[in-house]
């Protein structure tokens, strides 16, 4: 049944963001045990019909040890592709079943080090792979906004919580949009990172191309640029400009590509997608910024790479699943899209040496985007979130592939090249569901995304389900 689902309702968290729940307990009228109450209290209330939640909840919230720290007491939870003691990493695959991790791995301690209390792990395709939170048997993740709609992925489980206002901010990570394409399905701000910006765990480290950044989803730009700075505190990159806390929008007025081209020649943009993108090029516009439209950098080329890249991925882990997962693995249990990438790339595996040379050359074409210009202006989606089953890896691997195709048509170029992108809740689509507008950036520059999605935020903030 078609449904709206809200966690929101006069507790310790309210109706507040990250930043406004971490000045409540700094001032000392709610402490950071309540605030997780009233998180954990959302959660079973809402989760039943979300289905967000990997497995069981730690027994005891995880409160941040340095009170000091930018978002002490607030609400957290991981998602289940990263490893926090006391809870087994599921990378949501029905083919093994984890064990409880010992402790925490880099990525975990750069989130627990700016003070969040974490409750929990959220649900993930498998492996991360789909756009969609969908599985082979289990019962999808859906979209709070509505119950029939898919809720993206692959921080879908993240998203989903946030969105609902279960949770303030939550853990996501992205390889091929999976922190911008949840963020547009479900109303949040979700910025990816440029490549090296936050720790980098086990998988990033070990592919030919790092196509994974570390972030979170939120509800509010000031959210979003907290974490970030908080980040920069645990360790920050010297090969990379800081970020620094940005409180705001600056003053200067930029040059903006307006993209309206897909990396996909199967893609097209769909009206509801392509007049939100327009509405915040004339805002721009208004506000003294210079919009032009550009030419996409790569080719069809671009798009067939990077699915033997993705085929590549699916060969990786399932043929070393037992050896870095788990030894209960089963790669008879993995879903079809896992499967038929896995098959896929062992069909065409000569095909991935140049596929891969390739990719690498189209870094220096995308960055040459912002030779003349600071930011880029496009979709995260080509078309309005789907319904659920649209994205079901239960369906005929051919057809499956077509729909992704169709759909995630401009993420995976910042993946690739490694650039920043930030993915705001700018649209509305005609029964209501959320539509995000996309800004990448040059190589370091997340500074002057956050600056300009601060411009661009309504004075009373994005629209959410409080009501």
């Amino acid at each position: 049944m078609t449904e709206r689902i809200s966690a929101f309702t006069d507790d310790a968290l309210g109706t507040l963001d990250a930043v406004g729940v971490a000045e409540l307990v700094r001032s000392g009228a709610a402490s950071p045990q309540e605030v997780a109450a009233a998180a954990l209290e959302r959660i079973a209330r809402v989760d039943p019909v979300l289905h967000a939640v990997s497995g069981d909840l730690l027994p005891e919230p995880r409160i941040g040890a340095d009170t000091g720290a930018p978002l002490y007491g607030v609400p957290f939870a991981i998602k289940d592709n990263t490893v926090l003691a006391g809870l087994p990493t599921g990378m949501g695959s029905e083919a093994f079943r984890g064990k409880p991790a010992a402790k925490d791995d880099i990525v975990t301690q750069q989130l627990l080090s700016s003070g969040v209390t974490v409750v929990g792990k959220t649900r993930l395709p498998e492996f991360g792979f789909n756009a969609s939170t969908e599985f082979r048997s289990e019962p999808a993740c859906v979209n709070p906004w509505n119950t029939d709609y898919s809720v993206g992925a692959s921080s879908g489980g993240s998203a989903a919580l946030v969105a609902s206002g279960a949770l303030p901010i939550a853990h996501a990570n992205d390889g091929g949009g999976s922190i911008r394409i949840p963020a547009a399905a479900a109303g949040l701000v979700g910025l990816k990172p440029t490549r090296g910006r936050h720790r980098d765990g086990d998988t990033a480290k070990h592919l030919p191309i790092n196509i994974i950044s570390e972030g979170v989803l939120t509800r509010s730009v000031r959210d979003t640029a907290a974490y970030f700075a908080a980040a920069e505190d645990f360790w920050r990159n010297p090969a990379l400009p800081p970020v620094g806390l940005v409180l705001g929008p600056a003053k200067r007025r930029l040059r903006v590509g307006l993209l309206l081209e897909t990396v996909d020649e199967s893609a097209t943009v769909d009206a509801q997608t392509r007049a939100a993108v327009e509405n915040v090029a004339r805002a721009l516009e208004a506000a003294g910024h210079i919009v032009e439209p550009i030419a996409l950098p790569v080719s069809q080329q671009f798009a067939d790479d990077f699915l033997q890249y993705w085929s590549l991925t699916a060969e990786l882990a399932t043929s070393t699943g037992k050896l870095l997962l788990d030894k209960s693995f089963d790669s008879t249990k993995t879903d079809g899209l896992t499967a038929g990438l896995r098959a896929a790339h062992r069909k065409q595996f000569t095909r991935t040496p140049g596929a891969l040379r390739r990719l690498r050359r189209a870094t220096r074409e995308v960055a040459a985007m912002y030779d003349k210009r600071e930011l880029v202006l496009s979709p995260v989606l080509a078309h309005t979130t789907p319904r659920i089953g649209h994205l079901s890896p239960n369906q005929p691997y051919e057809d499956l592939v077509r729909n992704l195709r169709a759909y995630v048509a401009f993420t995976p170029l910042q993946n690739i090249a490694g650039t920043p992108a930030i993915s705001l809740p700018l649209g509305v689509t005609d029964d209501g569901l959320p539509i995000g507008v996309q800004l990448s950036g040059a190589h370091g520059d997340e500074r002057t995304l956050l600056e300009t999605a601060f411009e661009l935020e309504p004075e009373n903030g994005f629209r959410t389900l409080a009501g």
